[in-house]
Protein backbone atom coordinates (compact mmCIF):
# COMPACT_ATOMS: atom_id res chain seq x y z
CA UNK A 1 0.00 0.00 0.00
CA UNK A 2 1.67 3.13 -1.01
CA UNK A 3 1.29 6.18 0.99
CA UNK A 4 1.16 9.34 -1.57
CA UNK A 5 2.28 12.73 0.10
CA UNK A 6 0.89 16.16 -1.35
CA UNK A 7 2.35 19.31 0.19
CA UNK A 8 2.24 22.75 -0.83
CA UNK A 9 1.88 26.33 0.70
CA UNK A 10 -1.49 27.73 1.61
CA UNK A 11 -3.88 27.73 -1.10
CA UNK A 12 -1.90 25.55 -3.81
CA UNK A 13 -4.44 22.85 -4.55
CA UNK A 14 -3.35 20.23 -2.19
CA UNK A 15 -7.11 19.55 -0.87
CA UNK A 16 -8.41 20.36 -4.72
CA UNK A 17 -5.69 17.36 -6.04
CA UNK A 18 -6.74 14.83 -3.47
CA UNK A 19 -9.72 14.95 -3.83
CA UNK A 20 -9.59 14.20 -7.96
CA UNK A 21 -7.43 11.58 -7.17
CA UNK A 22 -9.60 9.90 -4.71
CA UNK A 23 -12.28 9.81 -7.65
CA UNK A 24 -9.47 8.25 -9.85
CA UNK A 25 -8.03 5.52 -7.45
CA UNK A 26 -11.56 5.44 -5.59
CA UNK A 27 -10.33 3.05 -2.81
CA UNK A 28 -7.66 5.60 -1.50
CA UNK A 29 -7.73 7.03 2.02
CA UNK A 30 -7.65 10.36 2.43
CA UNK A 31 -5.93 12.20 5.29
CA UNK A 32 -5.75 15.81 5.81
CA UNK A 33 -3.57 16.82 8.36
CA UNK A 34 -5.64 20.04 9.61
CA UNK A 35 -7.97 17.58 10.60
CA UNK A 36 -5.47 17.15 13.37
CA UNK A 37 -5.04 20.35 15.32
CA UNK A 38 -4.63 20.35 18.75
CA UNK A 39 -7.10 22.16 20.73
CA UNK A 40 -5.43 22.06 24.21
CA UNK A 41 -4.96 24.85 26.81
CA UNK A 42 -1.31 25.06 26.24
CA UNK A 43 -1.83 25.94 21.99
CA UNK A 44 -4.53 28.40 23.08
CA UNK A 45 -2.49 30.08 25.70
CA UNK A 46 0.35 29.76 22.79
CA UNK A 47 -2.09 31.56 20.59
CA UNK A 48 -2.56 34.46 21.94
CA UNK A 49 1.73 35.16 22.05
CA UNK A 50 2.64 33.35 18.93
CA UNK A 51 0.01 34.34 16.24
CA UNK A 52 1.02 32.01 14.05
CA UNK A 53 1.55 29.26 15.88
CA UNK A 54 -1.58 26.98 13.54
CA UNK A 55 1.18 27.62 10.73
CA UNK A 56 3.83 25.62 13.07
CA UNK A 57 4.31 21.52 13.39
CA UNK A 58 3.86 22.17 17.47
CA UNK A 59 -0.11 22.76 16.82
CA UNK A 60 -0.90 18.96 15.24
CA UNK A 61 -1.10 16.00 16.82
CA UNK A 62 1.79 14.43 15.00
CA UNK A 63 2.22 10.99 16.80
CA UNK A 64 -1.98 10.66 15.83
CA UNK A 65 -1.03 11.27 12.34
CA UNK A 66 1.62 8.54 12.10
CA UNK A 67 -0.30 5.94 14.99
CA UNK A 68 -3.23 6.20 11.77
CA UNK A 69 -0.91 5.55 9.13
CA UNK A 70 0.66 2.43 11.09
CA UNK A 71 -2.93 1.28 11.78
CA UNK A 72 -3.53 1.51 8.25
CA UNK A 73 -0.42 -0.27 6.58
CA UNK A 74 -1.29 -2.96 9.28
CA UNK A 75 -5.00 -2.92 8.21
CA UNK A 76 -6.80 -2.44 11.77
CA UNK A 77 -10.45 -2.75 11.74
CA UNK A 78 -11.24 0.23 13.35
CA UNK A 79 -9.28 3.47 13.50
CA UNK A 80 -10.00 6.49 15.43
CA UNK A 81 -10.06 9.72 13.33
CA UNK A 82 -10.27 13.51 14.16
CA UNK A 83 -12.12 16.87 12.89
CA UNK A 84 -11.27 20.25 13.72
CA UNK A 85 -13.62 22.52 14.10
CA UNK A 86 -11.97 25.81 13.07
CA UNK A 87 -14.27 28.59 14.45
CA UNK A 88 -14.54 26.70 17.94
CA UNK A 89 -11.06 25.92 18.02
CA UNK A 90 -12.42 22.06 18.80
CA UNK A 91 -11.01 18.45 17.98
CA UNK A 92 -13.26 15.84 18.17
CA UNK A 93 -12.98 12.09 17.66
CA UNK A 94 -14.67 9.22 15.74
CA UNK A 95 -14.05 5.69 15.38
CA UNK A 96 -14.44 4.06 11.48
CA UNK A 97 -14.84 1.08 10.35
CA UNK A 98 -11.93 0.38 7.24
CA UNK A 99 -12.31 -1.60 4.01
CA UNK A 100 -9.52 -2.76 2.78
CA UNK A 101 -9.26 -3.23 -0.86
CA UNK A 102 -5.31 -4.79 -1.36
CA UNK A 103 -2.51 -3.87 -1.75
CA UNK A 104 -3.36 -1.76 -4.60
CA UNK A 105 -4.39 1.19 -2.26
CA UNK A 106 -3.65 4.54 -1.96
CA UNK A 107 -3.03 6.32 1.20
CA UNK A 108 -3.52 10.24 -0.21
CA UNK A 109 -1.77 12.33 2.85
CA UNK A 110 -2.21 16.29 2.43
CA UNK A 111 -1.33 19.71 4.15
CA UNK A 112 1.03 21.65 5.01
CA UNK A 113 2.55 19.50 7.31
CA UNK A 114 2.72 16.69 5.14
CA UNK A 115 5.96 16.55 4.70
CA UNK A 116 7.20 17.36 8.18
CA UNK A 117 5.93 14.56 10.04
CA UNK A 118 9.28 12.31 10.28
CA UNK A 119 8.15 9.81 8.04
CA UNK A 120 10.33 7.79 5.32
CA UNK A 121 9.46 10.17 2.37
CA UNK A 122 12.31 7.90 0.31
CA UNK A 123 9.26 4.97 0.44
CA UNK A 124 6.37 7.67 -0.80
CA UNK A 125 5.10 9.16 -3.56
CA UNK A 126 6.08 13.01 -2.94
CA UNK A 127 3.96 15.73 -4.78
CA UNK A 128 4.66 19.62 -4.28
CA UNK A 129 1.80 21.81 -5.23
CA UNK A 130 2.60 24.83 -6.88
CA UNK A 131 0.89 27.93 -7.43
CA UNK A 132 1.07 31.91 -7.86
CA UNK A 133 1.43 33.48 -4.38
CA UNK A 134 -2.09 36.06 -5.54
CA UNK A 135 -4.06 33.06 -6.43
CA UNK A 136 -3.15 31.10 -3.38
CA UNK A 137 -4.37 34.37 -1.60
CA UNK A 138 -7.25 34.74 -2.95
CA UNK A 139 -7.98 31.03 -2.31
CA UNK A 140 -7.18 31.42 1.06
CA UNK A 141 -9.15 34.55 1.89
CA UNK A 142 -12.37 32.97 0.27
CA UNK A 143 -11.73 29.47 2.27
CA UNK A 144 -11.25 31.57 5.45
CA UNK A 145 -13.80 34.13 5.53
CA UNK A 146 -16.47 31.07 4.56
CA UNK A 147 -15.58 28.06 6.77
CA UNK A 148 -13.15 29.61 9.88
CA UNK A 149 -14.70 33.38 10.20
CA UNK A 150 -11.63 35.33 9.46
CA UNK A 151 -11.91 39.21 8.45
CA UNK A 152 -9.59 40.00 5.64
CA UNK A 153 -6.59 41.56 7.53
CA UNK A 154 -6.43 38.90 9.52
CA UNK A 155 -6.20 35.96 6.68
CA UNK A 156 -3.73 38.56 4.93
CA UNK A 157 -1.14 38.16 7.68
CA UNK A 158 -1.71 34.69 8.44
CA UNK A 159 -1.33 33.83 4.94
CA UNK A 160 1.91 35.79 4.81
CA UNK A 161 3.45 33.94 7.51
CA UNK A 162 2.44 30.72 6.45
CA UNK A 163 3.25 31.30 3.09
CA UNK A 164 7.13 32.19 4.29
CA UNK A 165 7.31 29.19 6.72
CA UNK A 166 6.45 26.47 4.28
CA UNK A 167 8.92 28.08 1.58
CA UNK A 168 11.55 28.39 4.65
CA UNK A 169 11.45 24.67 5.53
CA UNK A 170 10.71 23.28 2.31
CA UNK A 171 14.19 23.16 0.37
CA UNK A 172 15.31 20.71 3.08
CA UNK A 173 12.91 18.10 2.15
CA UNK A 174 13.23 18.76 -1.74
CA UNK A 175 16.73 17.97 -1.28
CA UNK A 176 16.72 14.89 0.55
CA UNK A 177 13.78 13.52 -1.29
CA UNK A 178 12.27 12.50 -4.15
CA UNK A 179 9.57 14.82 -5.75
CA UNK A 180 7.27 15.72 -8.45
CA UNK A 181 6.22 19.51 -8.82
CA UNK A 182 3.01 20.48 -10.54
CA UNK A 183 0.16 22.58 -10.61
CA UNK A 184 -3.32 21.09 -9.52
CA UNK A 185 -5.22 22.62 -12.17
CA UNK A 186 -2.50 22.29 -15.05
CA UNK A 187 -3.87 19.32 -17.30
CA UNK A 188 -0.76 18.31 -18.80
CA UNK A 189 1.23 18.11 -15.60
CA UNK A 190 -2.33 16.45 -14.03
CA UNK A 191 -2.45 13.47 -16.76
CA UNK A 192 1.62 12.49 -16.89
CA UNK A 193 0.81 12.28 -12.82
CA UNK A 194 -1.90 10.03 -13.12
CA UNK A 195 -0.31 7.62 -15.63
CA UNK A 196 2.57 7.54 -13.70
CA UNK A 197 0.22 6.50 -10.06
CA UNK A 198 -1.35 4.10 -12.62
CA UNK A 199 1.58 2.89 -13.16
CA UNK A 200 3.30 2.87 -10.12
CA UNK A 201 0.22 1.11 -8.85
CA UNK A 202 0.32 -1.68 -11.36
CA UNK A 203 3.75 -2.62 -10.57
Amino acid sequence: MKTIIITGPSGSGKSYLSIRLSKIFADSIVIETDSFYRDNLLIRFLSIFIYDIYDRPLSIKKNKIKKILRSIVNKHKIISFYKYDFKRKYSSQSKIAMEYKGDKQFIILEGIFAHRLDLNYNDTINIVCEEKKETCFKRRLKRDQLERGRNSREVNTKFNKSWYLFYHNIDKFLHKNKFIALNPVDKNSYERLIINLKSLQNN
